[in-house]
């Protein structure tokens, strides 16, 4: 009996996918292109293209009578950022606490992921590696109201954080306060890439420094620590840029300390958009720099 039209269906879907995967063999470059289309196409329409509209909206002007945004170009919102001395303290007050967070990070990070790395026993290194991943699995603010505990000064008639009550003494609320916060909140971002790369480097390599005499300071001065240069850069930018741009933090146990973050988030509740978008053309500045310069140290080789 001759088949009928609908007994053809399951071999002409057969052949087509038959066709269509040798020629996705033959063609390499439109299998990758397949591959990466929606993912590139998203990451252009949604994140480069908000953060197109972000820098184009601080060109705005507010309209004085109605306090309404307006498509009228000007370049008062970037003048008045760049002209004006407090906010420039601002900016360098900025970068020098994501700057403190990450190298706070980085004392942190290196012996410790050296010893789950290096010199603990292999059943214990991935009981290790959750132990110091552990403040990833709390709420962001549940371990900054934690910390604001532990700082908490205490009034006249006694009280106060953890420190108070333990020692006697508390930094209080401020600068101090934000850094180690920030510390204790994105230090996991450090440990893990710089255990990776430590994980990487072949024991061999100790074991042939300490052959030719080289003593454990000396080993890793100059065996380990110009290996280990793309994670650590890899991992100062995830403490760098999350500390930059972090506003929650400062004012839950910063006191009267304000950060950039600080800034931007006051000016939209003004509201001043056009004004909030030309303060965020800083951080823009600065982590394009800064990436640049971690690329430059081989870090996306190691991300």
């Amino acid at each position: 009996m001759p088949a009928g039209p609908g007994d053809q269906t399951p071999a002409r879907s057969g052949g087509l996918g038959r066709g269509a995967s040798r020629f996705f063999r033959r063609h390499r470059w439109a299998s990758l292109a397949a591959l990466i289309t929606w993912p590139v196409l998203w990451l252009v329409v949604i994140y480069l293209g908000s953060l197109a509209v972000l820098v184009a909206s601080a060109f705005f002007s507010i309209d004085e009578f109605t306090n309404q945004t307006t498509t009228d170009l000007t370049m008062a919102n970037v003048e008045e950022v760049l002209g004006t001395g407090a906010y420039w303290d601002t900016v360098i007050r900025s970068i020098g606490v994501a700057a403190a967070v990450t190298v706070l990070s980085l004392l942190i990070a290196l012996p410790l992921a050296f010893y789950i790395a290096k010199l603990a026993k292999p059943w214990a290194r991935r009981g290790l590696i959750v132990s110091a991943t552990l403040p990833l699995w709390a709420g962001y603010l549940v371990k900054a109201y934690a910390m604001r505990a532990v700082f908490e000064p205490g009034g006249s008639s006694g009280g106060g954080g953890f420190l108070r009550g333990a020692i006697g003494w508390t930094p209080g609320f401020g600068l101090p306060a934000v850094v180690l916060t920030l510390t204790y909140l994105w230090v996991p971002f450090m440990i893990l890439p710089i255990y990776a790369g430590l994980d990487r480097l072949p024991s061999s390599l100790l074991d042939a420094s300490g052959d030719l005499g080289g003593r454990p300071f000396r080993t890793f001065r100059s065996v380990v620590l110009p290996l280990l240069v793309p994670a650590i850069a890899a991992g100062s930018i995830f403490t760098f840029s999350l500390s930059l741009g972090d506003y929650i933090t400062v004012k839950i146990v910063g006191s009267k300390t304000q950060l950039i973050g600080n800034l931007i988030e006051r000016t939209l509740l003004a509201p001043n958009v056009p004004l909030a978008a030309a303060f965020t053309l800083w951080p823009i500045v600065i982590m394009v720099a800064y990436l640049f310069v971690m690329g430059r140290l081989g870090a996306f080789e190691s991300l």
